[in-house]
């Protein structure tokens, strides 16, 4: 067994022994013992970074036995044993007395004896869950002055392990590998170190004799050697940064039990090696919020444990290492937003001098990215900058100097990234943000739509951080995984007031309602029993083997009748059903969807389809939802802001209603209000024949992304741009409208280092001109081809439901199908439509 690299500190010491792992089968100890004989280490051995010999054991049962050691000098004897395990014996009701446990703590089992070779001696007496325990044990019952023969290790989380790994059996599984350690201190044979420290290290050691005194021992391996500390006890975690050699790239493979490659250390245990953040420390003031830092690809921040004696081992000769200092300064952090003086949730990150993350004490120093792997209120901004969640206060261990603190909350309020010392004297750390931007006292409120696998009280602080003050946590079905079932019940609204919160940021559950090819639709707010099934028709959103049964627009009908309202997630895609559902008039918004892109903006190929149904007189509102999975996404990345009307409270039930009128844009940062002709985006306006010339008025700041453009869209095109101030701009334009029109706002912007985005856009205001109908048979035919696509998927290689459902979906997307056929033949367009052959 190679527990890592050994240690020159220590050498083995030979030991005769009397008896052979194959003579153990008959020395009358258990069956358990001898059938894990197979298990027990043996040759040339490493444990805790001390070198050990194991060829025949020493079995101490009946009488003392003397090993001669001459010549022999040291400070400290690590001995490597362990003992058989012995039966409890309960009273006639089954108890126990003297309780002493499984592993009788305490018993005296032998003595030891170190024989120098002036005849003296000096002895110790050797007792169980002390200094030695057996070689199986119950959970729980640890040896106190011992330790298992295999030191403790960092392992990978799931998506970190080589699939190699994990295919043959070698990776731990989700769950266990999340925990990133292991104790490593079970198995089907367990031997016990225990260090004794030799009074008289400065005497010749002549033997070394041991006496039995209650039950067996198995010795296996004593090593000799010196050590400035207990040689078994590590120190708290350090960190270093380590240069690279030139020429070598930092490798992250490791080897079968997780150790990396490059290095690894004797008497202790690498945690975590990462290449080096290197973050605008001298400009950090400047920078802005979530800006990732650079890599120093030929540095890596190492984080281990270890003896003060270990050493690093690296694949080739020794590479300059640079200590870090140690986060040893315990700070309160404390944030209050400046107007009313109360601390407030907020995102956090702090770093020091070299780039390394540090994390509140009940944080993850290590943020898992992954999905389903952890919920933990973090977020990591493409694998290097991270951040964590904080409901107003914090406590963090800092190191003494110069700290880099980072604080935001959501796009009203200006980040923070200020640089702070940190002393001796320093205890408490106070941060003050301020609202700049009052769009929440005017009326407006923010959601994110689409959010899975929080518990809801980890979304609600995420949005209270985020500023979004409405959450909607969505149960849904991923194959044969259920995820947020429980959390539906059809009546909580997290942080309401009649759920005992302040009514500001609320979480409600509802579902992602599922299909691989028909789509998908979000189920919001809804009342009563959960809608499901909450997927079908077959992976990987629902099981194999599931059917069509149901179609989003069924579901979506079942929800505005239990209250609810209904989102079209990710929109555009899947890109089937949601057309025949946007026709038939079910859906209330279409959801813009950022996953864990800070610097993507509105997807344009969103908004294309999305204009086509505008231009066809559909109304539909738009959202902004992450569909945040993972903590790679923040909450509100992308969010819809609402405008609640005057004199009317915040709850959700106004909130959906405000999406249902489509008072609402999406953002990435920039805030808007728009009007055209003194109508606010969701509402309408009638004109006579022949139109009209409108003012359109607007107004768009920013906290967070500068903006570079303002621009008005018209019936999907681009009527006017004009470029802005980065921070506060407003202005308006008189526009003539001929035909019937929709009209929008769309706002561009970008940091200096990033391409121009899309980073803001309105729902529309629509003008209904007299004699002019809203119509575009172009767009009226592309959508028409979409729903026949659907129906062909349900006609051929749809996995089909019973003859009676069949039908009635069929049915259900013929008749829009007809609807918007109709439309087409009544102004006198032809649709050559693609046949569909309908199996039975």
């Amino acid at each position: 067994m190679q527990d890592g690299p050994a240690t020159s500190r220590f050498s083995p010491v030979a030991l005769k022994g009397n008896t052979s792992f194959e003579d153990l089968a008959g020395a009358g100890l258990s069956e358990a013992l001898t059938g894990a004989i197979p298990s027990a280490p043996r040759g040339a051995c490493v444990s805790w970074g001390i070198p050990f010999r194991i060829d025949r054991p020493i079995l101490l049962q009946d009488q003392p036995v003397t090993e001669p050691v001459r010549g022999l000098k040291a400070e400290w004897l690590v001995f490597v044993h362990t003992t058989d395990l012995k039966p409890l014996a309960p009273d006639a009701h089954g108890l126990i007395r003297p309780m002493r446990g499984e592993g009788h703590l305490g018993e005296h089992i032998a003595d030891y004896s170190i024989v120098y070779a002036d005849g003296s001696e000096v002895k110790a007496e050797i007792r169980r869950r002390h200094h030695i325990g057996t070689f199986r044990r119950r959970w729980g019952e640890n040896c106190f002055q011992a330790v298992a023969h295999r030191k403790p290790h960092a392992i990978r989380a799931v998506h970190e392990q080589p699939s190699m790994l994990l295919d043959a059996g070698g990776g731990l599984r989700w769950g266990n590998a999340e925990t990133r350690v292991s104790t490593a201190d079970s198995g089907a044979w367990v031997n016990w170190l225990w260090a004794w420290q030799n009074p008289h290290p400065e005497k010749e050691i002549a033997a070394l004799r041991f006496e039995p005194k209650a039950g067996p021992i198995l010795l296996s391996a004593v090593s000799a050697g010196s050590a400035t500390a207990q040689p078994l006890r590590w120190e708290t975690r350090k960190k270093a940064v380590v240069r690279l050699p030139e020429g070598v790239m930092f490798d992250p493979a490791v080897d079968g039990r997780g150790r990396w490659k490059q290095m690894q250390i004797d008497m202790g245990q690498i945690i975590s090696a990462q290449p080096r953040k290197d973050y605008p420390n001298g400009a950090w003031d400047g920078s802005y919020n979530n800006q990732v830092p650079e890599i120093r690809p030929n540095e890596v921040v190492v984080e281990y444990c270890a003896h003060p004696d270990a050493r690093f081992h690296f694949e080739s000769g020794d590479w300059p290492m640079t200590p870090i200092p140690p986060a040893t300064q315990r700070v309160r952090i404390r944030v209050r937003e400046k107007s009313s003086g109360k601390l407030t949730p907020v995102k956090l990150h702090l770093h020091g001098e070299s780039g390394e993350y540090l994390a509140p004490a009940d944080r993850h120093r290590q943020p898992n990215p992954a999905w389903f792997e952890d919920y933990a209120p973090e977020f990591q901004h493409q694998g290097r900058h991270y951040c964590t969640y904080i409901p107003g206060e914090t406590v963090v261990d800092l190191p003494l100097g110069s700290v880099y603190l980072e604080v935001s909350k959501g796009f009203e309020i200006r980040p923070i990234r200020k640089t702070v010392r940190i002393e001796r004297s320093t205890e408490i750390l106070d941060v003050e943000i301020e609202k700049l931007l009052p769009w929440r006292e005017r009326g407006w409120v923010t959601a994110d739509t689409h959010v899975h696998f929080l518990s809801p009280a980890t979304a609600q602080l995420e949005g209270a951080g985020e500023g979004v003050n409405v959450d909607n946590l969505l149960a849904s079905q991923w194959g044969e995984l259920m995820t947020n079932a429980g959390d539906f019940d059809g009546r909580t609204t997290f942080g309401a007031r009649e759920a005992g919160g302040d009514g500001e940021y609320l979480v409600r559950v509802g579902t992602e309602n599922r299909q691989h090819v028909l789509g998908h639709i979000s189920l919001l707010g809804y009342k009563g029993n959960i809608i499901s099934p909450m997927c079908a028709g077959g992976p990987d959103e629902a099981a194999l083997g599931d059917s069509i049964g149901v179609l989003l627009m069924e579901w979506a009908e079942q929800c505005k009748a239990q209250g609810g309202l209904v989102v079209l997630p990710h929109y555009p895609n899947p890109r089937c059903e949601n057309a025949a559902d946007l026709v038939s008039g079910v859906i209330d918004a279409v959801e813009m969807t950022s996953w864990g892109s800070l610097y993507g903006g509105i997807d344009p190929y969103s908004l294309s389809d999305w204009y086509r149904y505008l231009n066809c007189g559909h109304f539909i509102a738009a959202v902004g939802g992450t569909d945040k999975m993972t903590a790679t996404t923040a909450v509100g990345t992308v969010r819809t802001y609402a405008r609640i009307p005057d004199g009317r409270e915040f709850t959700y039930d106004e909130w959906m209603q405000a999406v249902r009128a489509g008072h609402t844009f999406v953002t990435y940062g920039p805030l808007v209000e728009f009007s055209v002709g003194g109508r606010a985006p969701g509402t309408g306006m009638k004109l006579t024949s022949g139109g009209g010339t409108l003012d359109v008025a607007w107004d768009a700041a920013s906290v967070t992304v500068p903006m570079s453009k303002v621009e008005l869209v018209v019936n999907g095109e681009v009527r006017e741009s004009r470029s802005v101030r980065p921070d506060k701009d407003a202005g308006h334009w008189s526009v003539r409208v001929e035909r019937s029109s929709w009209i929008a706002l769309l706002v561009r912007g970008h940091y200096a280092d990033k391409p121009e985005i899309i980073a803001a856009h309105t729902s529309p205001v629509m003008i209904e001109v007299d004699n002019s109908p809203f119509f575009s048979a172009a767009d009226a035919v592309t959508i028409l081809d979409q729903i026949e696509g659907a129906l062909a998927y349900l006609d051929t290689v749809g996995t089909r439901a019973e003859d009676a459902v069949y039908k009635r979906l069929r049915l259900k997307l013929t008749a829009a199908h007809r609807t918007l056929h109709n439309q087409l033949h009544q102004r006198g367009q032809y649709h050559e439509h693609t046949p569909v052959t309908q199996h039975s």
